[in-house]
């Protein structure tokens, strides 16, 4: 599993715009990046790059002129925290095996790889399941608290 500060500072920005955004009322103007950088202490210069990406990825649209900055390219519940976080690292990997190779000296794999393997698709699936909205909601609590 490699959930970067790339990722995790991309999931509480994406947090910030959404619950900013559904403060707004619509057609109000985006949000910039130094407003999100100053609310969630993360530096604007790393802010625009991960946009940058997130942009790409097509989960942000970006506004130029007065009143512009960013919005979010689709509704909160239909962007789940997988998406978000592939879209500024790497895939979620738990081994240290190559694509091609092991991790071993001699190129085999690990006698522990296949768990390391579940794990990261465990992980992903579950933020997979995970939407902005739940997110922003507080649903994940409720989850939890049905889960116990």
């Amino acid at each position: 599993m490699r959930l970067s500060t790339k990722g995790r500072y991309a999931v509480m920005a994406m947090a910030d715009l959404a619950r900013r955004q559904a403060a707004l009322a619509e057609g109000d103007r985006a949000v910039t990046l130094a407003e999100i950088a100053a609310r969630q202490q993360i530096s604007l210069s790393y802010l625009e790059q991960l946009f940058a990406r997130l942009r790409r990825r097509g989960l942000v649209k970006s506004l130029r002129g007065p009143g512009g900055g960013y919005r979010l390219a689709r509704e909160a519940e239909h962007t789940n925290i997988a998406d978000i976080v592939m879209a500024v690292d790497e895939p979620l990997r738990a081994t240290r095996c190559g694509k091609s190779k092991g991790c071993m000296l001699k190129g085999e794999r690990c006698m522990t790889h296949d768990l390391w393997e579940e794990m990261g698709r465990q992980l992903e699936t579950y933020l997979a399941s995970v939407s902005l909205e739940d997110l922003v909601s507080g649903r994940l609590s409720d989850r939890e608290s049905r889960a116990a």
